[in-house]
């Protein structure tokens, strides 16, 4: 049997695993003996799982494999950050970013190849899109990392939290990724707290709903804006899901989980959503949701945007504004923008089915004419 023919088996979470190992007519334990083996301990070699009696390490071997994407390259950060390009079918490539921070190890996992939203302000919107990630696309990017990083789950962790928060829309990529968060949670899997699971949304308002149903993970909001006009212009998904039923959507979230908070993404672009107007609007809208907390990000500049980060200044100062009145708020230090793997800068190589990329070229094309 071809290696296209086999099942992969990083596509199935646990009860899968079960159900697959049913139908070769093996006990569901033994499923779980594999699980360990390819999670716990990073084995992708049947042969090494030495737990697992013979004949069904050779039933294994016949029809299906344990198979993470190709490393294409990887490339480290002066400050530690780690860059992974990671191959995908027909020519593609998505990217993966390890953050090593002194009390944790966040790794940003990506959901699509590509993202379809085109968000104005991403170097990942300007590739494209091509297609959703696989479960083991998305689980695979992990087991990657923590084989190169020397992650041991229950024992030595180098990775601590995993966010959703690479290329592409999670939600867009549903089930896939829901059964990719569930094995990063699974004690089986990599054995992370809820908390530690992150995804992040520019704001699908069902798909929030449905994931609240679904699975209980932490979640992130792209806002980058708090009224309609500029939103729009940044995140065009916010036509269709504007900031009033956003805002409504995360108040059920946080009906149902009282404890939790809801972190809100804002880039700061010098001239476009950094003035104090936009602050006393973000003021405005963080009111109705008293308990979650805004993340402001620096902008991460790529090859050909016409956005600027703001300066210094106007950052600490729109921070300020938003402290004094209440809002907790926190400055992302910008991380590996010396290998483009800053927030927004993520890219990789995208087979594009949107045209955008080529629109994209042709406007760099006509700026430089002019």
């Amino acid at each position: 049997m071809s290696q296209v023919e086999k099942v992969n088996l990083l596509d199935f979470d646990r009860q899968g695993l079960r159900d697959y190992f049913a139908q070769l007519g093996e006990k569901p334990y033994r499923a779980e003996q594999v699980m360990k083996w390819m999670y716990h301990h990073l084995v992708s070699d049947f042969e090494q799982m030495t737990d697992v009696g013979k004949a069904l390490r050779a039933k294994l071997s016949e029809v299906c494999y344990v198979g993470p994407p190709a490393t294409l390259f990887d490339k480290g950060a002066v400050d530690g950050t780690h860059k992974w390009l990671l191959g995908m079918d027909g020519g593609n490539a998505i990217e993966t970013v390890y953050i090593p921070e002194p009390t944790r190890g966040t790794l940003c996992v990506s959901s699509q190849v590509g993202c379809a939203l085109n968000c104005q302000f991403c170097s990942t919107a300007t590739q494209g899109f091509n297609r959703n990630l696989s479960t083991a696309e998305i689980i695979g990017q992990v087991w990657v990392a923590a084989k190169q990083l020397g992650n041991y789950t229950h024992q030595r962790r180098r990775i601590t939290n995993v966010v959703m928060m690479g290329m592409g829309e999670p939600l867009a990529n549903f089930d896939n990724v829901i059964k990719a968060m569930s094995l990063m949670r699974d004690d089986l899997g990599f054995g992370l707290a809820s908390k530690r699971v992150t995804l992040s949304t520019a704001g699908m308002v069902p798909m929030i709903d449905k994931l609240s149903d679904a699975m209980d993970v932490s979640l992130a909001v792209s806002l980058h804006a708090a009224n309609d006009e500029l939103r729009t212009e940044l995140v065009p998904l916010n036509k269709r899901y504007p900031i009033d039923e956003l805002v409504a959507c995360c108040q059920r979230w946080l009906a149902r989980r009282p404890r939790t908070s809801i972190t809100f993404e804002y880039t700061l672009m010098k001239g476009i959503n950094d003035q104090p107007l936009h602050a006393r609007q973000l003021i405005k809208l963080m009111r109705k949701l008293p308990q979650c907390k805004v993340n402001l990000i620096p902008f991460n500049p790529f090859p050909g945007t016409r956005y600027e980060r703001s300066e210094p200044e106007t950052i600490r100062d729109f921070q300020t504004q938003l402290l004094n009145a209440g809002v907790l708020t926190m400055l992302r230090r910008t991380r590996g923008d010396d290998i483009d793997a800053a927030c927004g800068q993520l890219k990789g190589q995208v087979l594009d089915r949107t045209r955008r990329q080529a629109e994209f070229l042709r406007s760099q094309e006509l700026a430089h004419a002019d």
